[in-house]
């Protein structure tokens, strides 16, 4: 249940009808014609009524939802026995219980218990005959009775659109690190292991041959893809960096030919449709790290299609498929209406395919 809460400005406005009001009203209840053990009472009432309408709001904190229409009911009761007791000229008391019911509890309760008393009162005026005397009485519960509960209601919306905002904050922060911890990982595997490969590469030649230049000729290029690497992560951090399927597979050639894996691919990704070019982008560039680091394979093809993309190699299987780079690849795609499968084939080696389905046209 929604509930709203009186902030300073209501206890201001108690402190002054406690001080102010009820003093005047126990005085005139002393001076009526009534026996000394009523007026004892009576003033009793308007005393707890008075501190009731100021205790209330902390009460509130503590309770629960129909803890909260207890004590409001609770003090509406008690206020009408007052008026009761001291006579119908004390209505206008009621103005202040009808007035914290109405900010504290939703509208529907707000109208049976507000309106139960209005109604109540109504009816008593009219079969005493004091309905014209005391119809600006009547009129001011009502207005002030709306009033406030629209103001209540107000406060609820502002409460729960603050707290929407600050979930959409913090989800928005986690989809960020999710985006940033994903990129991180699918730019920093592929660099890695292709700067990894080239660098033993330029060893096993110093080592086997000496050859000299073609050794420098590795050497720079690892050099090139580390400068590349940093510029890459500083714009994934920023967010402006985008992967692009026809680079991806000119890199993932040269990564290939370095650890003397035959590549086998297309030359060109115009058959791709242009909005999957990104993911798929994503989809290559991991399974072609994964051939590289874990699959011992000689041999690694390519397939595309206007929505799918085929990756295979004649290694003896990738990582599984609940692998950090899998899983960032599935929810990669899933943004696209997409599918990643990856595992091994029945003859041998390892499949990774993506594939969106095609919208009817």
């Amino acid at each position: 249940m929604g509930s709203g809460r009186p902030g300073r400005g209501w206890w201001v406005i108690g402190v002054f009808f406690v001080l102010a009001f009820l003093p005047t009203v126990g005085y005139q209840v002393t001076r009526d014609n009534h026996p000394t053990w009523v007026k004892v009472v009576l003033v009793a009432g308007v005393v707890c009524y008075g501190l009731g309408y100021l205790v209330l709001p902390v009460l509130l904190d503590k309770a629960s939802d129909r803890g909260r229409v207890a004590l409001c009911t609770g003090l509406l009761v008690l206020g009408i026995a007052v008026v009761f007791g001291a006579g119908l000229d004390y209505t206008a008391i009621l103005v202040y219980a009808t007035a914290l019911v109405a900010i504290i509890l939703p509208i529907p309760l707000v109208l049976a218990l507000d309106g139960g008393v209005i109604l109540v009162f109504g009816v008593i005026l009219t079969i005493t005959g004091h309905l014209g005397d005391d119809w600006g009485t009547l009129v001011t519960l009502v207005s002030v009775s709306m009033s406030v509960g629209f103001i209540g209601q107000l406060a609820r919306t502002v409460r729960a659109l603050r707290a929407a905002k600050d979930e959409i904050a913090t989800l928005a922060a986690a989809d960020e690190r999710a985006r940033v911890a994903r990129d991180l990982h699918d730019l920093l595997g592929h660099s890695l292991t292709t700067i990894t490969v080239k660098a033993g590469l330029a060893r096993r030649v110093l080592e086997s041959s000496g050859d000299l230049d073609r050794a420098l000729v590795e050497v720079r290029e690892v050099e090139d893809l580390s400068r590349q690497a940093m510029q890459d992560v500083r714009a994934t951090v920023s967010g402006y960096r985008e992967v692009a399927l026809s680079v991806e597979l000119v890199g993932a050639r040269a990564a290939l030919r370095a650890a003397n894996v035959t590549a086998e691919f297309p030359h060109a990704v115009d058959t791709v449709r242009p909005d999957l070019r990104t993911p798929f982008g994503y989809v290559l560039r991991e399974a072609v790290t994964n051939v590289l680091r874990h699959s011992g394979a000689t041999r690694c093809e390519v397939r595309l299609g206007e929505t799918w993309l085929e990756i295979t190699d004649n290694g003896r299987g990738g990582v599984p498929g609940s692998g950090n780079g899998l899983s960032g690849l599935r929810e990669r795609l899933a943004e696209v209406g997409g599918t990643v499968d990856a595992g091994p084939m029945p003859d041998g080696g390892f499949r990774v395919s993506a594939s969106v389905a095609c919208l009817p046209s």
